[in-house]
Order: structure tokens, then C-alpha cells, then sequence
């Protein structure tokens, strides 16, 4: 069968969340001319933005007590250009409006968390201290069994999201497609095989049923970003150290979304409940953290780009030894081990589910299956150190996304970064409507849908 040919200005490879939001930023608020979208599966967004790969949160950054004060801040402004999406699209039901809080349990962690609140309550007018009563009033199951002596304080917010980011992936595309002014197509289910750069700088990249020409590319494919990267000889320091997250369930235990204080030295979320976006009456625990060497959870032919990254190099060796020596990391990999043992792991479980529900049962909980995705971390060879943060690489006219953090919640900030480097990449009187786009993205804080 002949393969099918044609040239773009830009080709964005990965139908999840990060490509979809580009494509609809490219489509709806660029003279882009034309675009082509590559995916893999059969469906888009069905990779790490399906809601059974992730925790389903919109992250604003006052509930995160990891953050800094100017991370906290960042984070509310670039999570509310996709808060102010939703808005938008009220009709396509692409989230559920719900309450968060963060819980601070005993001394300490009560007065880390009011130094928290001190610091951050000029960003968040919205974002109140309660104490056990109001607590209790909110959500009962968070204090009933909880010893009268222990001190516990919350910061809550009334104005929450939880994403169904998959589907909102969907709603992306679907948006681009209503613009006739640019030539927009689709690949779906069609795996990248190859990409070369030609004499002129045009990338021609392969797939099963056709070879596509492109002025730019972007690689927005998670973890597999950086095997692409690694082939074009770009960040060869950088290898992966692979996290799945996943997840137990149980009937309802809380109506909103409940996060502990951050574990201290722990890059790793610490444990939170929160509703499933498609089932408010389910409440799903997580994340429990496993290094598994894979760069996609469903795919298992991805163990061996997991090594071809990391092929016979003493340095990447080198640097994972460094990394999982540490102490601190040796005992909570240990304990997130001992908690996919049958029986016996649900039982050790049980003693984390109840810093959040104190009288909730073992047979109350569930694991899911094939729940919880795969979190690539950066892993610098050169500093033997895990690197945190954004990984967006940009390229001679190509640019691969990583992970960027906080992930799906700034999706849209990081579309508009994308289009700013595809823009300038065309040059040739290529513009970007970048005031429009902020303004069309106005998050009206407190408007959530009944």
C-alpha cells in the first residue's frame, strides 16, 4: 500500500493533553497555515491524560505545600488559563466543581502549616485556615476516630476542579478542527517510525501509513519525548528514572479533594483522597510510587526504550546508583514495595489511608487495576541528581516535552510557550494573538458549575 505524503508547517507528535492544547492554540490564535496531529492510539488523550492514569486534579498551588511562595503564584496563574477553558465549555462537562483542603496533623505539621498560610493568603483570597469543627462540618470522615488531643488544622478552598483531562484533550482538537483558515489533520492510531532533518532543515518523519514533511515538530509523547530527543543527539546527560503512581479505592469517604502536608525529602506526592472525576461516590487513594523500568505503564515493548536510554553507559548507571543509595529514598521505595504484596500490602496501606479517614476499614479498599500512570523523572548524569520541574527541551526547530510540572493543570501556559518557539521557528510574518488568548482565558474564580 503506497503511504500517504503531504508537508506542514508544523507536526505535533502525541494526542494527549500537551499536543492537543498546542494544536488548539496553534489553530485557533496563529496564522499557522497547517498542521498535522500524530497519535498513536486509537483515541486521543488516552495515554498519561486518561483519567485512570492520573489523580484528576487541577493544580493551583495552594494546596500544594511543597511549592514556594513564587512556584504557588506561577502555578495559580498558568493553571487558571485552563480553569478559564473549562469555564468555557461548561456544556461539555469536562470536570466536576469540588472543595480541596490541605491537612495538617500534630504540632508540627500544624505550624508548618500556618507559616504555609501566612505566606501565601495574599494569592489565594479564596483559601481560608478551619479548624477541627469547621473540619468535621466539611468533611466528617476526616475527623470522626481522630484522637480529641491531636491538633489539626486545614486550609481550604472552596473552588476546586477535578479533570477529566482526557476528554478534555478531546474538546482541543474538536476546537481546532472548527477553524477552516487552517489546514488541520489528524493521524490516529499511527506510530512514528522515523524522523530525519533534510539538507533544508525539514524534519521527514515516518509512520506505518505515511511519510509527512514539517517545517517544526513537536514531541509531546511524555516520557518517549526523550528517546526522540536522545536520537537527535539532543540532552544525551539526561536519562529517566521511570515513577508509577497508583492507586487504591474505596466507596465514598470524602466530597472533595483532601491532601496531606508534603513528606519532607520526598519529591513524591504525599498520600491525598480525592473523588473520581467520572464517580463522585468512588474516593480514590494515592499515589503509591514504584520504579518500574518502562516508559509507558500499558506498553510493555517500552521497557527496551527505557534501556536504550540508558544503553551500557557507566554514567547513567552511575547516577541511578547515586539517587536510589539515598537513604531516604531506600525506605519509602521499600514501603511503596511491601504495599503490592496480596493481603499483606492492603494491611500496610491501611495505616496510610487513615492519616486522611481514621476509622476507615481493610475491607473498605480496593486496588484498582490498571490505575495510574507513569511520571517520568529527570535524571542529570553529569550532577547525579533527579531534576525537578519543567523538562521542555527546544531544539533546531523542534521542541520535546518531558514532564512538564505540574503537569495537565498548565497545559495551556505550556501551549502558549510552544506557540511562542513554533512561531518564531516559521518567522516569515507567523503570528501569535497571544493578548486575545489570555483574554479568552479570563478564569472567573468562584464561577463553578452547579
Amino acid at each position: 500500500m503506497k503511504k500517504q505524503q503531504k508537508k506542514y508547517d508544523v507536526v505535533i507528535v502525541g494526542g494527549g493533553i500537551i499536543g492537543a492544547s498546542t494544536l488548539y492554540t496553534l489553530s485557533n490564535y496563529t496564522n499557522v497555515n497547517s498542521i498535522a496531529l500524530i497519535e498513536k492510539r486509537k483515541q486521543l488523550g488516552h495515554g498519561v491524560s486518561h483519567r485512570s492514569w492520573n489523580s484528576q486534579t487541577l493544580h493551583f498551588g495552594d494546596i500544594e505545600t511543597n511549592y514556594t511562595r513564587d512556584k504557588s503564584k506561577k502555578v495559580r496563574d498558568e493553571a487558571a488559563l485552563l480553569a478559564g477553558y473549562l469555564q468555557l465549555h461548561e456544556n461539555e462537562r469536562l470536570y466536576q466543581p469540588i472543595h480541596k483542603m490541605v491537612l495538617a496533623v500534630g504540632k508540627k505539621e500544624v505550624s508548618e502549616l500556618e507559616e504555609r498560610y501566612e505566606s501565601i493568603k495574599d494569592i489565594f483570597p479564596n483559601l481560608r485556615k478551619i479548624k477541627r469543627s469547621e473540619i468535621q462540618e466539611i468533611e466528617p470522615k476526616v475527623v470522626t476516630g481522630r484522637k480529641k488531643n491531636t491538633p489539626i488544622l486545614a486550609l481550604y478552598n472552596p473552588f476546586g476542579h477535578t479533570v477529566d483531562y482526557g476528554k478534555t484533550a478531546q474538546s482541543f482538537v474538536q476546537e481546532a478542527l472548527k477553524n477552516n483558515e487552517t489546514d488541520t489533520d489528524l493521524y490516529m492510531n499511527s506510530k512514528v517510525t522515523d524522523i530525519t532533518q533534510d539538507a533544508d532543515g525539514n524534519y521527514l518523519i515516518s509512520t506505518e501509513t505515511a511519510n509527512i514533511q514539517a517545517k517544526s515538530v513537536l514531541f509531546a509523547v511524555g516520557a518517549a519525548s526523550l528517546r526522540f530527543a536522545h536520537s537527535m543527539g539532543y540532552k544525551k546527560n539526561w536519562i529517566l528514572l521511570p515513577v508509577a503512581g497508583n492507586f487504591i479505592c474505596a466507596p465514598k469517604q470524602v466530597t472533595g479533594k483532601v491532601y496531606m502536608m508534603q513528606l519532607e525529602s520526598i519529591p513524591f506526592a504525599a498520600i491525598h483522597a480525592d473523588p473520581a472525576v467520572d464517580n463522585l461516590d468512588e474516593t480514590q487513594f494515592g499515589p503509591i510510587a514504584k520504579i518500574l523500568p518502562m516508559l509507558e505503564r500499558s506498553d510493555y515493548s517500552s521497557v527496551a526504550d527505557f534501556f536504550r536510554l540508558a544503553h551500557p553507559r557507566w554514567d547513567a548507571f552511575n547516577a541511578l546508583l547515586s539517587i536510589g543509595l539515598q537513604p531516604v529514598y531506600i525506605l519509602y521505595l521499600l514501603k511503596q514495595v511491601l504495599y503490592d504484596i496480596p493481603y499483606l500490602g492492603r494491611w500496610a496501606f491501611l495505616r496510610e489511608a487513615r492519616k486522611v479517614i481514621p476509622n476507615i476499614t481493610y475491607g473498605e479498599l480496593e486496588e484498582k487495576k490498571r490505575h495510574g500512570g507513569i511520571r517520568p523523572q529527570i535524571v542529570n548524569t553529569k550532577t547525579k541528581s533527579l531534576q525537578f520541574g519543567e523538562a521542555k527541551i527546544v531544539g533546531d526547530n523542534v521542541i520535546f516535552d518531558i514532564t512538564p510540572s505540574p503537569g495537565a493543570s498548565v497545559s495551556l501556559a505550556n501551549a502558549v510557550k510552544n506557540t511562542e518557539h513554533i512561531v518564531e521557528f516559521l518567522g516569515r510574518n507567523k503570528e501569535f494573538a497571544k493578548k486575545t488568548f489570555l483574554d479568552d482565558h479570563t478564569y472567573k474564580t468562584g464561577k463553578n458549575r452547579d
